[in-house]
């Protein structure tokens, strides 16, 4: 096998790789009884009914052809769906080192037929009930107002939509810090746990539908907002829940997911697992946990409420996601793409804006309530932030203009025009290599407000120091400066080193995740293997493997030895070491003992019962 193809096969198995240090290990470690268990229990029936096909047809090697499998397959009755799909099936077995494929030859090596055959008709169906066709499709009967449940699930969808672009717009403004051991910071998850009005709990939840869906990303240490988690952020509503139900209908598992389609009317929770328990009869810890997760993820989509399985549920795992956007859009309310603009200085939306007004108008406005109707709230601080990002006076009147259905009102005009005014009060740039270690310098013609500056307690960690009358430094950089300063509500703007207006924005993209610098096991493992560490993995190397084998263990073995005129005689040995390509063992018979070469050796095998 290639490395690919190795690494491709390894990773559908549970095996420890640490301990692994060579092909040998290796193949004890596939062939243990928990790891053969494992496998198992992640077959779906028409594999386990192949594999049990396969065990029972096999030879004393464990070889089998095409022909032997199709006409038992035959005698049990095997249904047309393993029929047509017998080959892909076999593959897959052979992909997940179940069986072994090559010179031409299939086989199934003695542990993995044992296994499966002691636990037919006990733990797991009979060979021929695993062959037989899926049992009959009846339609469910329950009371269950559908009406009503569709109805909360449309609420329950919104508000998880609604809940995941808030947090990816608050990692966009400030990244969140991932901790060595996993998982965000407490403080950024206390502050995306009150960004998306949510439980602290039920962040980490947020977190990996954000980051499943592919919206965030991570740079270095910290997660942000992706490329892609800013187009989805623009997109409709009924269109960003298409997203993340696409990746939760992606974790089903195909054959599951042909399963449930297949039932007619109404779908209900307990049909839905008896169809998981039929399918997946071996499965056993890893198939609960991924139920509960599934279901937990279906109830936050609105797929499933209080437990029971909506209509349109199997309309995504049938994959007509279309139909699916369409039929859950029709219950999100309404967008908006007007406002009241009061003269308290608040936003009033009287339902959830159109995406790219609500981006525009967080450009100058803070939010302070989400719900159908949001609130947003614009003060100097906030209108000299959009100032920073390229909004001027004008641009912004306008904007508010064209969306407001009250007009300005003459107190928010004012803020305005007099946070215009004062924009670029406070200078930033670059400090010059001369003031060294200093990395960003401030600068301001009032020199009261310098002094301000410099006293400020808020501004401490900045450590600022005074160069000037109208000049301070600090060691930190020119965009950190900026925005603690913005932060501090001060009319602060970037420059550059001829002192023309930088436009800075705080909102933040990841082009592409950084892989996760964390040791890999199974790339070791395969570094390890391809170096040969443990010595090559020659037929020499397996002799001598199974004699130090039955030496630790104190076994007696038949050994054939090859004679020097050809014909080969069988030795009844109790191996004591194996070292320099020569065995030492006791022979039982002759109670003596017998040094012989590797070479001369051509076959082992279990000595004969007494």
């Amino acid at each position: 096998m290639s490395r690919e193809e190795l690494a491709g096969a390894l990773g559908l198995r549970e095996f420890d790789a640490a301990s692994v240090r060579d092909q040998f290990d290796l193949a004890e470690a596939l062939l243990a009884p928990d790891s053969l268990d494992a496998a198992i229990s992640r077959l779906d029936r028409p594999h386990l009914a192949v594999l049990a096909a396969i065990s029972a047809i096999a030879g004393a090697d464990g070889a089998f052809t095409d022909d032997e499998l199709t006409a038992e397959l035959d005698r049990l009755e095997a249904s047309e769906v393993i029929v047509d799909r017998l080959g892909a099936l076999v593959d897959d077995l052979s992909q997940r080192l179940l069986i072994v494929t090559g010179d031409g030859r299939r086989q199934v090596p003695s542990p993995v037929a044992t296994r499966l055959r002691s636990r037919l008709g006990d733990d797991l169906p009979t060979a021929a009930e695993l062959a037989a066709s899926a049992p009959p499709v009846l339609a469910p009967v329950d009371g269950v107002d559908r009406t009503i449940l569709a109805r909360r699930g449309s609420e329950a969808a919104f508000a998880t939509v609604a809940a995941t672009a808030e947090l990816v717009s608050a990692l966009g403004i400030q990244p969140a810090r991932e901790l060595a051991k996993g998982g965000l910071s407490l403080p950024d998850s206390k502050r995306l746990a009150e960004a998306t009005a949510t439980d602290l709990d039920q962040v980490p939840r947020l977190f990996r539908r954000a980051l499943e869906a592919g919206l965030v990303a991570r740079d270095g240490a910290y997660w942000l907002e992706s490329d892609l988690g800013g187009a989805w952020a623009l997109l409709p509503a009924p269109e960003r829940w298409k997203r993340l139900v696409e990746c939760w209908r992606e974790r089903i598992p195909p054959a599951l997911r042909e399963l449930v389609a297949r039932r007619s009317e109404t779908l209900s929770a307990s049909a839905f697992r008896d169809d998981v328990r039929w399918l997946y009869p071996a499965g056993g810890r890893w198939l609960d946990e991924g139920l509960e997760r599934l279901s937990d993820e279906a109830e936050a989509l609105g797929l499933v409420v209080a437990g029971e399985p909506l209509e349109i549920a199997r309309t995504v795992v049938a994959g007509d996601l279309d139909r699916a956007c369409a039929e859950i859009g029709a219950g999100f309310p309404p967008p908006v793409d007007r406002v009241y603009l009061q003269h308290d200085l608040s936003v009033v939306a009287p339902g959830p804006l159109e995406p790219s007004i609500d981006a525009r108008l967080r450009g100058f406005a803070d939010l302070e309530a989400r719900d159908l109707a949001s609130t947003y709230r614009v003060s100097a601080a906030s209108v000299n932030r959009g100032l920073a990002a390229g909004e001027s006076a004008e641009s912004i009147r306008a904007f508010l203009e064209s969306i407001s259905l009250t007009g300005v009102p003459q107190p928010l005009d004012y803020l305005v025009h007099e946070a215009s005014h004062r924009f670029g009060s406070v200078r930033v740039a670059a400090a010059p290599e001369s003031d060294a270690p200093a990395r960003a310098s401030i600068r301001s013609d009032d020199a009261q407000l310098i002094g301000t500056l410099e006293v400020d307690q808020s501004l401490s960690a900045l450590a600022l120091r005074r160069s000037g009358e109208h000049r301070l430094l600090s060691r930190f950089a020119p965009d950190v400066v900026f925005w603690a300063l913005s932060d501090a509500k001060y009319p602060v703007a970037a420059e550059d080193a001829e002192g023309r207006i930088l436009r800075l924005k705080r909102h933040r993209l990841a082009a592409t995740p950084v892989p996760a610098t964390r040791s890999d096991p199974l790339a070791d493992l395969l570094d390890r293997l391809a170096s040969g560490e443990g010595g090559p993995a020659t037929e020499d190397a397996w002799l001598a493997r199974q004699l130090e084998a039955a030496a630790r263990a104190k076994e007696t073995l038949t050994v054939t030895v090859r004679m020097p005129g050809g014909q080969t005689a069988d030795y009844l040995l109790a191996p004591a070491s194996v070292a320099n390509g020569r065995l030492r063992a006791r022979d039982r018979k002759a109670d003596i003992e017998r040094t012989l070469p590797l070479s001369a050796i051509a076959a082992v095998a279990p000595a004969p019962a007494e």
